[in-house]
């Protein structure tokens, strides 16, 4: 027999405790299960842990199901109430001010980027004399205060092959305030 400290029994038996509830609702092969006994330093005998049970190389493997992308686009509009609830034109002014290196709230002036006056509610690509890339021309999208929220956040990744170059704005509020701004100027 192997001895073992108190303190090792504990942390062995810990350890395989964690082991097993890692396994969920399975049960146990206990043909494969083995007890063992060791004495510890008081001289006590103490069951060894458990061999955790052997994987079955016979096994399906379970597929988690993917998240849709109209199930995770459901919820932007719940997610972007809340921050419009609470949207601020004046601060989305001051947030804009990234945006006027490209863009302009003026009808009709395009500059790199298309003018923005009356964008909420516009069709992707639509603005008058602006070239605009194949991606965005392309996308089918309309521009709802929704979609703009989540546009916001991240151009590129939303319309891979945009020529918007600027990384986005990570606060949601920051987005909404823009967004209260934007529909605020084209009234």
């Amino acid at each position: 027999m192997t001895k073992i400290s108190t303190t090792a029994a504990f942390v062995l038996g810990a350890g395989s405790l964690l082991a097993l509830a890692g396994c969920g609702d399975k049960k146990a092969d206990t043909s494969t299960t083995t007890t063992t006994t060791a004495a510890t330093d008081a001289g006590t005998t103490a069951a060894a842990p458990a061999a955790a049970p052997a994987a079955d190389a016979n096994a399906t493997p379970v597929a988690m199901p993917a998240v849709a992308p109209a199930a995770a686009d459901s919820a932007t509009p719940i997610v972007y109430t809340a921050y419009q609830a609470k949207a601020d034109a004046v601060h989305g002014k001051s947030v804009f001010v990234q945006c006027q290196a490209c863009h302009v709230i003026d009808a009709g002036q395009n500059r790199v980027g298309p003018s923005l006056h009356a964008v909420v509610g516009r069709h992707s690509g639509q603005e008058p004399n602006f070239a605009y890339s194949a991606a965005n021309k392309n996308s089918g999208i309309v521009w709802t205060e929704e979609v703009l929220f989540k546009y916001l956040e991240n151009p590129r990744g939303y319309v891979p092959g945009t020529k918007m170059s600027f990384v986005g704005l990570k606060n949601p509020q920051d987005r909404a305030d823009v967004i209260a701004y934007l529909k605020q100027s084209a009234a």
